[in-house]
This record gives structure tokens, sequence and C-alpha cells, in this order.
């Protein structure tokens, strides 16, 4: 990475967690500290933030300043950080890790792990409005996070994704409508989010950037829970073949996964040639492209 794209990854960074850390030092007194110790347990656990700087960074490249998408970048991240919750209830994936330390629910019991899920998620859109002085592009970018998020969208994936455990007769289709929507939807809402603010500025070109950036996100994630330790990636490895999950790796095996995501890298830098000043995003796909955790 160049020392460019490190310094302003930095600032988004940055400038994010301490916005996260001074919202989630607010919360109300009137509610009791196991909810909020689980919220703040779920959500400060570190990581890359990839759709918080998403959102943010784009705003910028589209000519806003990008503390005007602060609100919108939390709520995606509380959505997010939510839904790796659920994910890991024994109900869903069953999963006692994540980022390296026990899962919400291993902590603080499977049914505060469901009530701060919940709570993450109403959260989320107290802080969307919260935002003042909002027009009408706001609301529509308001919209799509929640339409993303939403039953037609994440939680969509989610469904498919435990329908077609140890389905051997599943075929690709099946698998690109679980990346599309678990995956591709929440990488892509930030940008989308960003472009509504700015009216729509090259929205059909960072909707193709974003598909193409959730699907290389997701195949890396399969090659990474393959190839992975838990030191490496911070959760359980080898998970998603046991429990005989729908991925990349099983439908391509694993040199082929690594095949596709090549695609998908080279899919999102034909999006990026059509937007303007793209060496940010540029460089963050690189990034998702080469990691390894």
């Amino acid at each position: 990475m160049s020392s460019k794209f490190s310094v302003k990854y930095n600032k988004y960074l940055d400038y994010f967690n301490e916005y996260l850390d001074a919202t989630l030092s607010k919360l109300s007194d009137q509610a009791p500290n196991t909810v909020k110790d689980a919220m703040r347990y779920a959500v400060s656990g570190g990581g890359k933030r990839i759709r918080p700087i998403l959102c943010m960074a784009t705003a910028e490249i589209l000519g806003v300043d990008f503390r005007e998408a602060k609100e919108l970048a939390l709520a995606i991240e509380l959505i997010h950080s939510y839904s790796l919750v659920h994910d890991d209830l024994p109900a869903m994936d069953n999963d006692d890790y994540r980022r390296g330390k026990l899962s919400t629910h291993k902590k603080f019991g499977e049914a505060n792990g469901i009530l701060a899920g919940d709570a993450l998620l109403n959260f989320a859109f107290e802080v969307c409005l919260s935002k003042q002085n909002t027009d009408n592009n706001y609301v529509k970018a308001c919209r799509i996070v929640a339409e993303f998020a939403g039953y037609s969208g994440m939680i969509a994936g989610q469904v498919l994704d435990l329908e077609n455990e140890k389905n051997d007769s599943a075929d690709l289709k099946i698998l690109y409508d679980i990346i599309s929507n678990k995956t591709a939807k929440l990488i892509t809402a930030p940008m989308l989010a960003a472009s509504l603010l700015c009216g729509g500025k090259f929205y059909n070109e960072l909707s193709e950037f974003g598909y193409n950036l959730g699907c290389l996100f997701q195949i890396t994630d399969d090659i990474m829970d393959e190839e992975g330790t838990l030191e490496s990636i911070g959760k359980t490895p080898h998970k998603d073949k046991e429990v005989g999950k729908l991925t990349s790796v099983k439908i391509f095996g694993l040199n082929g996964a690594k095949e596709r995501a090549k695609y998908h890298y080279e899919q999102c830098k034909v999006a990026l040639s059509k937007i303007d000043n793209n060496e940010f995003l540029s460089e963050f796909t690189d990034l998702m492209y080469e990691r390894k955790k």
C-alpha cells in the first residue's frame, strides 16, 4: 500500500473510532448495564472498519466532507456488528470466537447475545435519525441502508445460507444469490449511501464496484476459512466445511476459488475505471484481494 493510501485510511479509521467511542459513551443511563456492555463488546472488537471507511471515503471522493457521512457510516457498522453477533449464535453458525475473542453470546449468555444484536440494529437507526438538517438525499441514503440490510438484502442471504447447508445439489446461481445478498449488499450500501448524499453521483458504477468487491471479499473469506488458523482469522477455521456450508471453495475447489477471487478483483478495477478520483478505492481493492485475516 502506498503511504498516501495509508495516511487516508488511518485518517478515516481514527476519526470513525473516536466518533464510535464518543457515541457509545453516551448510551442512556436508563438502560441496563448488561445490554450496554454487550453492545460495546460487540462493536468495539477492532476490525478494519471496512464498511464505514468505504462510506466516508466515497463521500469525500464525490466531493462531500467525509464527516457529513459519519452517522451513516456508524449505522452501517452497528448493523454489521449486530449481524455478526447473531451469526455466531447456536441457532446460526454456532461459533465461540469472533475477531480473536469470545463471541458476544459466549461472553454474556445466549439471551443477552440476541438482545444485544437487536439493540445494535435499533440503535443504528437512532444514530441515522440523530443527524441534524437532513434533506431528501439523506432520507434516500438511510433507506438504501435499511433495504440492503433487510429481508430482501443481507437477511435474505443469511436465510439462503442456512437453507443450503449440506445441499449437495446447490449450484452456482444459489451460491451467488447467497454472496450477493449476505455479503455484497452490506459492502455496497455504504458507497451507495454516500452517492445518494450527492444526488446519486456514479450510483450505477458504484453498484457494479460494490457487487464485485463484496464477491471478492466473501470468496477470500471462504479461502481463509480453508487455509487459516484461529490466530490468523480470529474465528474458528474450517467451520464452513464441517457444517456443509455452500461456499466458493465447495463449488470451485480451493484453486478455483482463488481464480474466482482474481476475476472479481479484475471486475472491480473495470468498474473503478468509470469513476473519477478512484485511487483510494483502487488501493482498497488491492488490500481486500491480498488480505489474510
